[in-house]
């Protein structure tokens, strides 16, 4: 047995005892004929004690020891005189008899603690080092609890884990997907599935009533940092459900969740906002909840009112209140102008206007408005003394809300309004049922082809395609969007209807999902269901900027694995047997 112990275990109960400990060097301290060694596992740090006076060959053999080294120890637990009260294991110290070592390291290319010397693309190169440090370790550990306490929610209502496969057949509707040739079938490919979509509506007509799989899924689409090529779902379908049902079992779940993991008690049902509020209110469909600053409207004021042309030829101008920053001086303004400006954003300016102590208004465009205009703007906006109102205008609304919306963000970040231990929950309900694609010049699904629309939208199928809301739902928690699922269609001439507006020919359909729509000619249960982000939830429970640090091995921007070297170059060999010659575009 190389340990009786792990490294964080002992405590001063323990004294007297004659243990055996094995880990790894965190560092080593000499202080006078005395040697200290931080031995660290996955459990904690154990402060190790050599005595050159009590035995010199010993204390130096641990003089030499370097960083990472692999080592067991044996020895005697004792009290410590300096106890350290920031580990759990300060009380005692191990002074040991007895030291192996199993495995020298190399220097290591980075420290291997909270407060590295180590920048991300090095840290992920070798992260199999990274994963040693106690910060990164922890968001593992919280993902682990938080698939157990899914498993353990979801056993109790009645749902059964089912695996579905990783080789599918390509469906392009929504993302790119990731293909895979198939050597036993030349020139045909499979497909890593974006989602388990059509696989658990089979689930349902096939009886199983409540499904649920914590599962891989793939898209090839441009990287963020809440976006990777492989990420993790929590995918849930139900039978003989309507929508409320769904919102109750899985705000229920959410609310598991925080009162387990984060130990908070959300009592009161979360709100429901529609998207047509959310986007004009936020500008987005993941609204962070977390603090004010909504959008007012002003075309009413400010269109046709002054001698302004770029409000005067705008089809939308809206503006937020930021409270107290009327003493934002010209740089600070300026960053504000130069933040939107940026190529992600895209707006052409910004526009300002502080309320003054005395009540009145200054504005960066004063000389195009009179003091009557200003003053009628203080009040649409609800703004007192001491706050800056903070205006964009454009031709298009929507892309205008969501500049807006970056904005706000920006303004609720440097205010100190985005707390990261503060959670701010909603369901964003009637979503569209399709949006107009400029590349496919056609309506587009917004969620995908298997969403019902809203029963009484039904009839405007035929008359007004565009105006028809979904039977969708997403669940929001602090701007981001953590969940989302819908009502399914299973009514085989609706799904026939349905593919007819997307710009479905019958064999196109057939061809794509003839297996689907055959599965509901044999008695299709009403369905919906959910799916989680795994990832996106984990890294909200951890307090984290980006959802690579609570995936053990993730992808860089690029989508590449450094620490692997992938993807790479396959041999001609591999290219040969599976049918394929390489014609690589410059």
């Amino acid at each position: 047995m190389f340990r009786t112990n792990t490294c964080g275990e002992l405590r001063l109960a323990d004294a007297g005892k004659t243990v055996t400990l094995a880990g790894w060097v965190q560092r080593v301290r000499k202080m006078g004929g005395m040697t200290f060694v931080d031995l660290r596992d996955r459990y904690g740090i154990t402060q190790l004690v050599f005595n050159e006076e009590v035995n010199d060959a010993l204390c130096a053999r641990a003089n030499k020891l370097g960083r990472e080294d692999v080592i067991q120890i044996k020895g005697e637990v004792n009290e410590r005189e300096s106890k350290n009260k920031n580990l759990p294991t300060g009380e005692i110290e191990i002074i040991v008899s007895e030291l192996t070592v199993l495995n020298a390291s190399v220097t290591p290319p980075f420290t291997i603690e909270d407060n590295t010397d180590g920048g991300d693309d090095i840290r992920m190169k070798y992260r199999y080092l990274d994963l040693r440090r106690a910060c990164v370790r922890k968001n593992l550990e919280l993902r682990h609890q938080m698939t157990m306490e899914v498993r353990r929610y979801l056993d109790s209502k009645g749902f059964l884990e089912i695996e579905t496969p990783m080789l599918i057949g390509s469906t392009p509707e929504g993302a790119r997907d990731f293909v895979v040739p198939s050597r036993m079938n030349p020139g045909q490919f499979y497909a890593l599935p974006q989602s388990p979509q059509t696989l658990k509506q089979l689930l349902m007509v096939a009886g199983m009533d409540r499904y649920f799989q914590i599962v891989k899924c793939f898209r090839d689409e441009d990287l963020r940092a809440d976006r990777q090529p492989e990420f993790t779902q929590i995918d849930c379908e139900m039978s003989f459900v309507e929508q409320e049902d769904v919102i109750a079992l899985f705000e229920g779940m959410a609310k598991h969740l925080f009162r387990t993991i984060r130990g908070i008690e959300l009592t009161e049902p979360f709100p429901r906002m529609p998207w047509s509020e959310a986007m004009r209110l936020y500008g987005s469909d993941k609204p962070d909840t977390r603090f004010g600053m909504e959008f007012v409207e002003l075309m009413d004021v400010l269109k046709g009112t002054g001698e302004f042309s770029v409000f005067n030829d705008a089809s939308y101008i809206g503006g937020i209140c930021a409270p107290g920053c009327a003493s934002y001086t010209r740089k600070q303004l300026d960053q504000l102008t130069d933040f939107v400006k940026r190529s992600q954003i895209g707006a052409k300016g910004l526009v300002y206007a502080r309320v003054q102590e005395d009540g009145s208004v200054k504005s960066s465009v004063d000389k195009f408005y009179t003091q009557e205009v200003l003053l009628r703007l203080k009040e649409t906006m609800k703004a007192v003394p001491g706050d800056l109102i903070l205006i964009m205008s454009g031709e298009d609304a929507m892309k205008t809300r969501k500049q807006l919306c970056e904005l706000r963000l920006e303004m609720g970040t440097r205010l100190g309004l985005r707390d990261k231990n503060k959670f701010s929950l909603l369901w964003v309900v009637d979503f569209p049922m399709f949006e107009w694609s400029e590349e496919e010049g056609r309506l587009m699904a917004m969620h995908h082809p298997f969403t019902h629309p809203k029963d009484e939208d039904i009839p405007l199928l035929d008359s007004n395609p565009a105006a028809v809301r979904a039977d969708a739902y997403d669940m929001v928690c602090n701007g981001v969007e953590v969940g989302g699922g819908s009502i399914r269609i299973h009514d085989p001439e609706l799904q026939d209807k349905m593919f007819k507006i997307l710009g479905f020919t019958g064999e196109r359909a057939q061809e794509q999902f003839g297996f689907l729509m055959d599965a509901f000619k044999y008695g299709a249960p009403p369905h919906g269901g959910l799916a989680y982000g795994l990832d996106r939830w984990v890294s909200l429970f951890a307090g984290l900027d980006s959802i690579r640090d609570c995936i053990a091995f993730p992808k860089n921007n690029s989508g590449r694995d450094v620490m692997l070297d992938a993807p790479s170059y396959i041999d001609q060999k591999q290219l040969d047997e599976l049918n394929l010659a390489l014609d690589l575009k410059d």
